[in-house]
């Protein structure tokens, strides 16, 4: 993986239209955000529509990446993380049981992410996450990285929509004083 300087400088190229800048991009970066795709897609076929999808975006948006706001790998990751968020609200298969089962699965692991590709902010979001009541913390895990719905987490965790507004808002005020300052 190259670092961030190297990641920012390819960018860069990229935003000035240097194919090779971006075959370089995709070869370093492509197993990382096919990971992040697949554990919310949890179907290859899929994945592979999104991973398009993904850095056409980089491709023509690059000029918009600002290493003042993120790392070049958060910009990334984000990007292909929405646009597989977007998908799983967009069809309707994966929005029946199959899904939910799946980021169910998720949200019972606060350590479903691959531990060797863990910064050590990571680590500490993730034991700030292990902190909260195990309802709590799947509530998180299902609304932040599952992208559930307030109406679909109140229906699942049989409670009014308020109360899971309430729940959600708490939990990040505990995790934030977590982090500290």
């Amino acid at each position: 993986m190259p670092t961030t300087a190297e990641l920012v400088s390819l960018l860069a190229a990229i935003a000035e239209g240097d194919e090779k800048a971006f075959e370089r991009l995709y070869a370093a970066t492509r197993a990382k955000l096919y990971g992040v795709v697949l554990r919310i897609l949890r179907r290859p076929e899929l994945a592979d529509d999104v991973m398009q999808d993904t850095y056409l975006k980089v491709w023509r948006n690059a000029d918009q990446f600002d290493a003042r706001i993120a790392t070049p790998i958060t910009w990334l990751v984000a990007i292909a993380r929405h646009r597989a968020l977007d998908l799983v609200r967009k069809k309707e298969e994966l929005s029946g049981d199959d899904g939910l089962a799946g980021m169910e699965a998720m949200a019972d692991d606060p350590n479903a992410l691959d531990q060797h590709e863990m910064t050590d902010e990571l680590r500490l979001v993730l034991a700030c996450l292990g902190t909260l009541e195990a309802d709590r913390r799947r509530l998180i895990l299902l609304a932040y990285y599952g992208g559930w719905s307030r109406e679909q987490l109140a229906a699942k965790f049989d409670t009014p929509v308020n109360t899971v507004k309430t729940w959600l808002r708490r939990s990040l005020i505990q995790i934030r004083e977590c982090l500290g300052p």
